[in-house]
């Protein structure tokens, strides 16, 4: 059973704008199970860039979309970098954010961070897989 996960930023831009998306069915799995989410200040203005760079929301728009969702999230500042994942360097804030968690899943459809399936015990995995456990 999952009981602390992070969302790679994907998993978050499904998860918020597309209803009945898998990825918003496990975000609201965790809601209601009490799964805790974690965050950081870098993935979180990674899902900013993209809801205005490639969905055109606005500042308010993305403000009011951060106050609903990320009151179920937990925030953590990553004190150690890791350069994991080499294709796309960018993935690896997603695994420090789970290393300084203590996640247990990175929910993900990112194809370099599904390929490791595992890292230091914290599993990989699709929001398809993870709605299962």
């Amino acid at each position: 059973m999952i009981t602390k996960s992070v969302f790679d930023t994907n998993v978050l831009i499904s998860a918020t704008l597309w209803d009945n998306s898998v990825a918003q069915k496990f975000l609201f799995k965790c809601i209601k199970e009490n799964i805790q989410i974690f965050s950081s200040q870098e993935i979180i203005e990674e899902y900013k860039e993209i809801l205005a760079r490639d969905f055109d929301y606005k500042e308010q728009e993305i403000g009011e979309i951060l106050e609903k969702v990320f009151q179920f999230v937990i925030l953590v500042n990553p004190s150690k970098k890791v350069d994991i994942v080499k294709e796309d360097t960018d993935d690896n804030k997603i695994i420090e954010c789970a290393i300084e968690s203590g996640a247990e899943y990175i929910i993900s459809y990112d194809k370099h961070l599904l390929k490791l399936k595992e890292f230091q015990r914290i599993k990989i995995v699709r929001p398809e897989e993870a709605l299962g456990l």
